[in-house]
């Protein structure tokens, strides 16, 4: 049972705290990235170390209390936060180890991607992470990873060395290509399924100084502007990464004053090649269709993933869905004109991430994360500080949605879905999900691990004898 007695015996063998309804820190505790979510979770542990991890996973499993993990808390759909249940609160898991002669970083499981972006760019590195540095390291890799480095770089699990992991049963293992290889092909790509990852080795990569910044056109050239970019970005060279984004320009410097809050479409650009090269590979970006605004310009890695955070605070109102995407037919893009044309808010947008190059070197076969032969990851996004705006930013997203989902590859980017039902979830693994339903068998048979994107244990074939007379 479940009772004050037994929480107070809980709390006494941790080194953090628990947090419940009550507490004078109970409303802040239980607060996520998307002010759309408003979970009550009955218990919330603030773990400090792995112990507490592996305790917490025990109370939960001993008490039957529905259990979610949370690292950054930037889940679209609330997925680092439950009713009723207990919720793994790893942000004081923060260590970071940089290793610069083996070119790799230890990362525990708490950790946003600012963090990392801090300790590994004093080495003149960096791993490829999101495009937002408040995001946690957990949720983005689990789900694969993709961002300002994949088409050179590949995604994040691309460069997944090892995990630390706690079980169901709340013992913990490191996995990787020699130790529990089954687990580690599921966790790259998997999501949450398989365990609380509290700490993660990855490779990183010379990367310091990036040109990087958006090119804006005007929104009536959008038609011509995707056309363009469907076919530029794709035989670009792989030091060139750009993302095709609606938006609308942010009303702040550094951009002119005369375009502040205008709705545009445009390219977010980040270049890791020499300075020797800048100019040549951006002269056919900057004569293409007279651009309301180049402003790519040369700065620290950290600070390019800095730049949406101003604009992406936490605590407004998120509503997202997407799809991969493997061709951009002229009839889809009359369809993302149509619905570019019509953003309900400054913040609302869509994006278009490349995920070839380096990516479609690894075979889908090789991680969890199956579609490595499309060319894009699709996200709408309705955003708004404004809780009146909800229905409105969600009305658009679905039908923005519903409009393009007939020309995608079939499934998405977990980390980009709302709760969409099982269906989507395994379109969106694939041929992987028989695989990962059976390594979910394995390592959590009960589904304890279920807030999240959720993969159904396999069930175990149960043969009949037949007797004939």
């Amino acid at each position: 049972m479940l009772n004050p007695e037994s929480i107070a015996q809980f709390s006494a063998s941790l080194r953090g705290r628990v947090v419940q309804a009550g507490d004078a820190d109970y409303d802040e505790a239980r607060k996520v990235y998307n002010a759309m979510i408003d979970r009550t979770p009955r218990l919330i542990v603030k773990c400090r170390d792995v112990a507490d991890v592996m305790r917490s996973v025990r109370f939960a499993r001993e008490h039957s209390l529905l259990l979610a993990v949370r690292g950054g808390a930037h889940n679209g759909g609330g997925l680092g936060t439950c009713d009723d249940g207990l919720v793994i609160d790893l942000s004081g898991l923060n260590g970071i180890r940089v290793d610069p002669h083996g070119r790799t970083v230890r990362v525990e499981g708490g950790c946003t991607w600012g963090d990392v972006d801090h300790a590994t760019s004093a080495f003149g590195m960096a791993t490829p992470c999101g495009i937002i540095s408040t995001t946690g390291v957990g949720g983005l890799t689990l789900g694969g990873g993709i961002g300002h480095l994949s088409r050179k770089c590949g995604l994040t699990i691309d460069n997944l060395l090892e995990a630390d992991v706690v079980l169901a049963d709340g013992s913990m293992v490191t996995a990787s290509a020699d130790k529990h290889p089954d687990l580690y092909w599921a966790l790259r790509g998997g999501g949450g399924n398989f365990g609380v990852v509290t700490s993660f080795v990855f490779q990183m990569h010379p990367v310091s100084i990036v040109y990087a910044g958006p090119t804006f056109w005007e929104l009536e050239k959008s038609a011509e502007v995707l056309r363009w970019y469907r076919d530029f970005i794709t035989q670009a060279p792989e030091e060139l990464n750009g993302f095709f984004a609606f938006t609308s320009v942010p009303p702040a410097p550094p951009f002119p004053e005369a375009l502040h809050g205008r709705p545009v479409c445009g390219v977010v650009w980040c270049y890791t090649g020499t300075p020797e090269q800048v100019g040549g590979v951006f002269k056919p970006v900057r004569e293409f269709n007279s651009p309301l605004l180049h402003a790519v310009q040369p700065m620290p890695f950290p600070v390019l993933n800095t730049a949406f955070d101003g604009l992406y605070p936490p605590g407004h109102q998120w509503y997202w869905r997407a799809d991969f995407v493997n061709e951009l037919s002229d009839a889809a893009i009359a369809e993302h004109v149509r619905f570019g044309a019509q953003m309900p808010t400054g913040q609302s947008t869509m994006h278009l991430y490349p995920i070839d190059g380096a990516v479609h070197r690894v075979k889908s076969s090789d991680t969890a994360f199956a579609y490595r032969n499309a060319r894009w990851a699709e996200v709408v996004v309705g955003v708004s500080p404004d809780p009146a705006d909800a229905s409105k930013i969600t009305a658009w997203t679905k039908a923005y949605w519903d409009a393009l989902h007939p020309y995608s590859a079939g499934g998405a980017y977990v980390n980009m879905m709302m709760d969409e039902g099982e269906d989507r979830i395994r379109a969106s693994y694939r041929d992987n999900y028989s695989r990962l339903a059976q390594i979910k068998r394995r390592y959590d048979p009960d589904n304890l691990f279920r807030v999240n994107q959720n993969i159904r244990p396999a069930q175990e074939a149960v043969a009949e004898a037949v007797v004939t007379p």
